[in-house]
């Protein structure tokens, strides 16, 4: 097997700068770099990964923490992680939590600091206190997806506007003429009480204010999606609208729950958008190849990805180990706030018919 100290001595350079080559680090001039990784590929060199680890006192992976894989937010989401990771020479470890506790702390325990050099969390099921304790144990933590810039969580993260999201999405529906809606809240987490993330209260905040100072709209009703999640929505929807027909359009806190609305009122005899207008938030790869296509509030995903990576390599980067990502040693933990969320209207939402003429298309249907 290939040694770092044998792709040196045949490209007549330092094995330090071979690493550097290959972390992508330091001053290395293009003739020197050509003639290490010819080097490197002539012998067939692969960097061992745990020695590398070992003998920098650094792993070379960043962990994600993810609530559920089968949710599509997350594999885009990590996509776009992975490639910025990748660019500072890391690996990413993804972990699945499966919206459950204890997997995340296990994972907090046996990876963070070993196998990872740092953690990266979305909104998996994570008690705060376990994440600052990994920080304080000298592993930098970064919240990915931190939904209210205007309240810091107390540990370095990446904020996104959901309020203006919520917003948006109701400013959307005055301007189309809908005053009687229907909003569909994101579950709320079992450990909400200890968790930074949980029901999804920005989002609904941002879009109950937005439309109550209409003055001539009103939200007729909200439920909670038992999950957040194409069955969830359904559900939520189906209770929703059997309790209020009289709705002509429905919010939901995520792309998921407002495709599972859209299902439900196809299978009441609605017509979407003619008899009932949808929108959501996020934007997932699902929104725009749903027929109808689903009007949503598109968030920066990809930009908050890279944003929360680029903020955990600056965590590593100027702190020793001992009080790396901890709050208490380092200051007021830093917070990065991406682009403003953006309306995106599609197929799934229209002006409200009156109720002539819904009358008449229900007589039709019949």
């Amino acid at each position: 097997m290939t040694t770092l100290n044998e792709v040196a001595a045949h490209a007549g350079v330092t094995p330090a700068t071979v690493s550097n080559v290959l972390r992508n680090r330091g001053r290395v001039g293009a003739a020197t770099r050509e003639r290490v990784l010819h080097a490197v590929k002539e012998l067939g060199y692969r960097p061992h990964l745990a020695a590398r680890a070992l003998a920098e006192g650094r792993a070379p992976t960043f962990a994600l923490m993810v609530s559920s894989i089968a949710n599509p937010f997350y594999p885009e989401f990590t996509l776009a992680a992975e490639r910025a990771a990748r660019t500072s020479g890391h690996f990413l470890i993804v972990c699945n939590t499966n919206d459950d506790q204890e997997t995340g702390r296990a994972y907090l325990e046996q990876i963070a600091g070993t196998l990872s050099e740092g953690v990266l969390v979305t909104n998996a099921e994570l008690v705060f206190d376990d994440l600052r304790a990994t920080a304080e144990r000298g592993t930098p933590v970064v919240l990915c997806m931190w939904e209210r810039p205007d309240d810091p969580p107390g540990l370095p993260c990446v904020a996104v506007d959901f309020r203006l999201a919520g917003a948006l999405a109701a400013q959307h529906l005055l301007d189309l003429g809908h005053t009687r809606v229907g909003a569909l809240v994101g579950s709320k987490s079992s450990h909400d009480d200890q968790s930074p993330f949980g029901i999804h209260g920005a989002r609904r905040d941002g879009f109950v204010e937005r439309f109550n100072a209409a003055g001539n709209a009103r939200i007729v009703a909200e439920f909670i999606c038992e999950a957040d999640t194409i069955r969830g929505g359904y559900d939520a929807a189906r209770q929703l609208l059997k309790a209020h027909p009289e709705v002509t359009a429905l919010y939901a806190t995520n792309d998921l729950p407002a495709l599972g609305a859209m299902h439900a009122a196809a299978d009441m005899g609605l017509s979407v958008p003619d008899d009932l207008s949808v929108v959501g938030i996020t934007d997932i790869q699902l929104a725009r190849e749903s027929r109808p296509a689903l009007s949503t509030v598109a968030v920066p995903t990809e930009e908050a990805a890279r944003m929360a990576v680029d903020l955990l390599r600056e965590l590593i980067d100027r702190a020793p180990r001992a009080s790396r990502g901890n709050p208490d040693t380092t200051g007021t933990p830093p917070m990065r706030v991406t682009s403003a969320p953006v309306m995106v209207p599609r197929a799934s939402t229209a002006p409200p018919r009156t109720p002539d003429q819904r009358t008449r298309s229900s007589l039709r249907k019949r």
